[in-house]
């Protein structure tokens, strides 16, 4: 599951209190979903691999330290070799009076750069020059993401119930597909890490629980429940027999996080592959 987010902070809000809009994504790359929301942020553009562009229609809440209301979330799909783009109103709004305006301006200087084939490395300080005259009066930030799927034989996942007679079969899982893939040298941590995370949602959270991995650029492991209570990392004490089991994730993997679902949470991890023969 890969995230993007972006920000700009905005000037001094009534009250002497301070606000800055977002623009948070997930993409799935096993289902090729995302999910986005806005806080007042402009929404992000989608590049099919055919050559049409449009923006995702979304319906901002309030910048966040604003307000208290609630961000809805809109779901939607990317194709394989899709790129999305991200970025501050700096570069949409600098040189056009109406924002629909600049948001044009973006798909079409986006989608002719991207017919070259060039890497977006090289595309995104050329279409920040093309858009934005200088002087710069305000941040301006472009972020490009290609989206990547997995193949189905990259990817595996079970249904759990809260049972602790589940966390055996979770670990047996683990290490068949981790054989499969001829992934052995990585099978005691993921083992571990699955055994820790499957534990903890039983102890926790109850409901159905969700175990997948995913062999992408790394190893991921997640681990979904229904709770929307979020993972708290603490040195448990000598004389403590429990609390260690975040600690120990995060000395194991390269990177650990969690996310909110519709349903509730879910905490993943990630593993550098062993190089390859």
């Amino acid at each position: 599951m890969s995230e993007l987010a972006i920000d700009s902070e905005d000037t001094e809000a009534a009250f002497g209190s301070f606000g800055a809009t977002c623009l948070y994504m997930t993409y799935d790359p096993v289902t090729r979903q995302c999910l986005v929301a806005s806080a007042g942020h402009p929404p992000p553009a989608l590049m099919d691999p055919d050559g049409s562009a449009a923006h995702i229609d979304l319906s901002p809440g309030p910048p966040l330290g604003v307000g208290g209301l609630p961000f809805e979330p809109v779901a939607f799909e990317a194709a394989d070799g899709s790129v999305l783009a991200l970025c501050t109103d700096g570069l949409i709004t600098r040189g056009h009076a109406d924002p629909d305006e600049g948001m044009t301006a973006l798909r079409h200087a986006l989608s002719a750069a991207l017919v070259s084939g060039r890497s977006l490395e090289e595309i995104g300080p050329e279409v920040v020059g093309e858009l934005v005259p200088r002087p710069l009066a305000d941040d301006v930030t472009l972020l490009l993401a290609e989206a990547r799927g997995v193949r189905a034989r990259d990817h595996a996942s079970w249904t759990l119930a809260a049972d602790p007679a589940v966390v055996s079969e979770a670990r047996a899982h683990v290490l068949g597909q981790l054989s499969l893939w001829g992934l052995d040298d990585l099978a005691f941590t993921t083992e571990l890490v699955a055994s820790e995370l499957v534990t903890n949602a039983i102890r926790y959270a109850g409901g159905t629980i969700g175990l997948r991995l995913i062999r992408a650029a790394s190893l991921i492991c997640e681990v979904s429940d229904v709770s929307n209570t979020q993972p708290r990392m603490r040195r448990a004490r000598a004389t403590e027999e429990g609390g260690r089991g975040l600690f120990l994730i995060a000395q194991l993997t390269d990177r650990w996080g969690s996310r909110y679902t519709r349903s509730g949470k879910t905490i993943w991890t990630e593993q550098a592959l062993p190089p390859g023969p």
